[in-house]
């Protein structure tokens, strides 16, 4: 079989993902810093965003996870050469997608309060949690079914467009969080963290604007819903499932984590909060080599090559390893400029600058256990992913935060506990596929 595997190849499909895996934690990242700058209780405010961003993507990972089921079966069909065969099964996706989503915020709306209580918000931080999450949860439907979108374009090896979609909302959210939260003198009044909130969902709302319109004028999809459901639709809501089970865990050790930093004090949730933002859009800027395994590797299977699925594996192992020791290296070159981009605060600059490193330090290994997870995703894996996941979570990363913080080591235990829980996620995955893959050339 002629399958092209070169860096070229990989790097046409990772290159575009990379940047719009980039463009979806700036939203977040656009909120910390300019509310970390506004002129009254700033950390109040940062405390707030962080708080409340902790849940909404927690709602948005586990429901989003419909984006790696459909692109996973999307590419094996491409594998196999019968694409014709899933005329109905995307916008039935959607439909259970956006359902589920209106189903969500009819429900979290009313207990705004009670669910903030229980990430140990209080006070002004806990009043602030509840006006910014009853505009900014507006936005969620929105969001999920981008994130459907996307699926569908990375199942049919196309980075491209998410890459425009993502590009245009991440711009958008960055001017209108400038013009919302500082205001306009004489045209438009500072709306603070409400401001932010707003600017979020009108990028929301644009953003999946546009994919409906690409998904419809650039692509063979069609609009059909179809009275009966499509034969792979038990699958996809199975994948789902142990996906939305997986993301349960996953979201287990960011409560955990959200809820001790709150409860150390503003500061520490303040420095968290920049932390974890910092984190996450590392794992965002290898998310472009997490989705060229997740669409190549499915396409492979689909089609039985496993030699080009190995050949896979040790490219992106390189690429992984290469990426996030040049994002480690880059944030001890800027170790004490980056801090200050989002606040100015020096209890809580001290606090971040007290356990950065070991973000930094955590980054190479993070790059590898995200690349082998869009692999077995877009395998199908889902099943094992989940396990793994809540062995992870359950045996490694609580118990590591609840005997650190024994120690009162505060916010060097949670980060501690987040690397340990990185390295338990990512050795399995690189012995299991090598353990399974590597015979199976020998066969063929």
């Amino acid at each position: 079989m002629n399958t092209n595997i070169s860096f070229q190849k990989i790097n046409k499909l990772a290159i575009p993902a990379l940047i719009a895996g980039i463009a979806e934690p700036l939203l977040s990242i656009t909120d910390t810093a300019i509310i970390g700058h506004i002129s009254e209780n700033a950390t109040e405010n940062l405390a707030a965003v962080g708080i409340v961003g902790a849940f909404i993507s927690m709602l948005i990972w586990v429901f989003g996870q419909i984006r790696s089921a459909i692109s996973s079966i999307i590419s094996q069909y491409v594998g196999a050469n019968k694409l014709e065969q899933l005329q109905t099964l995307p916008w039935q996706a959607i439909a259970i997608i956006i359902l589920g989503s209106l189903f969500i915020l009819a429900i979290s709306y009313p207990f705004a309060k009670q669910i903030f209580q229980f990430y140990n918000a209080s006070g002004q931080v806990l009043a602030y949690c509840i006006s910014y999450f009853k505009i900014r949860i507006f936005g969620f439907p929105f969001s999920l079914f981008v994130f459907a979108v996307f699926g569908i374009f990375r199942g049919l090896q196309n980075t491209y467009y998410p890459m425009i979609i993502a590009i245009i909302g991440a711009l958008l959210n960055i001017v209108l969080d400038l013009i919302l939260v500082y205001g306009i003198e004489g045209y438009i009044p500072a709306m603070n963290i409400k401001g932010a909130a707003y600017a979020s969902v009108i990028a929301q709302i644009i953003m999946a604007i546009i994919a409906l319109f690409l998904l419809l004028k650039k692509t063979t999809i069609s609009l059909k819903i179809g009275r009966v459901l499509h034969k792979e639709v038990p699958r996809l809501l199975g994948m789902i499932g142990n996906l939305f089970v997986r993301t349960i865990a996953l979201n287990t050790a960011l409560y955990f984590a959200t809820s001790y930093a709150t409860g150390y004090g503003k500061e520490y949730i303040a420095a968290y909060t920049i932390g974890i933002n910092i984190w996450l859009l590392g794992a965002f800027m290898i998310d472009g080599y997490s989705s060229a395994g997740n669409i190549l590797s499915g396409k492979f299977l689909g089609a039985k090559d496993y030699k080009s699925l190995v050949a896979l594996s040790r490219k992106l192992f390189k690429y992984g390893l290469v990426i996030g020791t040049i994002i480690s290296v880059l944030g001890f070159i800027f170790y004490n400029f980056i801090g200050q981009i989002f606040t100015k605060d020096l209890a809580v600059l001290e606090q971040f600058q007290s356990v950065f490193w070991i973000i930094l330090l955590s980054q190479p290994i993070s790059a590898i256990t995200f690349i082998f997870d869009g692999m077995f995703k877009g395998m199908g894996e889902m099943k094992y992913l989940r396990n793994l996941l809540i062995l992870s979570t359950g045996l490694v990363f609580i118990p590591t935060l609840l005997l650190c913080d024994y120690y009162n080591l505060k916010l060097t235990a949670i980060w501690f506990a987040f690397t340990l829980w990185i390295i338990a996620r990512g050795l399995p995955l690189v012995l299991k596929f090598r353990s399974t893959f590597l015979p199976l050339i020998k066969q063929h």
